[in-house]
């Protein structure tokens, strides 16, 4: 299962911008734009392929040479708890390569909080280099106790519209995920609420650190040989 591979390799404190490192503001936030290598991928990152404009925070898949490269942005600042999180992303969803995944997630912000593999939520957009794949969308739950394994529910997702959105509820005892092909003003093209029996131990209870990525599998160029874009055209946070 491919999803399960996905974005917990990052370990990052939520500290102000190390000294030098760019950042961006988008959505009432500051952002760390991450350039160092590493997984998942592995991939390598670059500051070029973070950009924020009227539209939106931009990310890209771009070459570089020989290589080919990834963006990611880290939110700054305290890490954000229960509530719900929802990610307005604008593209074309539908024609990425089939081996492109987009990230939107949850993730430790320090060793005190969990190892890697621990107290993540995860929101992936992805056909996990299948383009046979109707099941793009993917929402994982990695606990907050070390081996006891993530829950991982994958949907087909229509992708028609120019603009998406995909929000998740966290509570202590629940995460309920929903996502919508448009605007969230009408029933969700599909939806998951996590509620397990012994939430204390499935669940993370601890604040954590806001991810985006846009990344290459296995860090291998895009099946279809082409850059690749796709907008953040907003971030909503609402304690609860």
């Amino acid at each position: 299962m491919r999803a399960l591979l996905a974005a917990g390799l990052l370990m990052l404190m939520a500290v102000p911008a190390l000294a030098g490192a760019p950042t961006v503001h988008f959505a009432g936030y500051d952002w760390l734009v991450r350039t160092y290598g590493g997984g998942p991928g592995p991939n390598h990152w670059r500051a070029a392929n973070v950009t924020v404009d009227a539209a939106g925070l931009q990310l890209a898949i771009a070459r570089d040479g020989e290589v080919w490269t990834a963006a990611e942005v880290v939110m700054l600042g305290p890490p954000l708890g229960f509530g719900t999180y929802e990610f307005s992303v604008a593209g074309d969803l539908a024609a990425l390569a089939p081996n492109i995944v987009l990230g939107l997630f949850n993730f430790p912000g320090s060793d005190a909080v969990g190892p890697a593999g621990t107290n993540e939520i995860d929101i992936e957009l992805t056909q996990w280099g299948s383009g046979d794949n109707p099941h793009r969308l993917n929402w994982t739950v990695h606990p907050p106790v070390p081996g006891l394994g993530p829950a991982h529910l994958d949907a087909p997702f229509p992708a028609t519209a120019p603009l998406t959105t995909h929000r998740f509820a966290w509570s202590p005892t629940a995460i309920a995920y929903a996502s919508f092909d448009g605007p969230p003003d009408g029933p969700p093209a599909a939806r998951w609420t996590y509620a397990p029996p012994d939430p204390a131990r499935a669940i993370p209870q601890r604040p954590l650190v806001v991810h985006v990525n846009f990344w290459l599998l296995d860090g291998l160029p895009p099946a279809d040989g082409r850059p690749a874009a796709i907008t953040l055209a907003d971030f909503r946070f609402t304690p609860g």
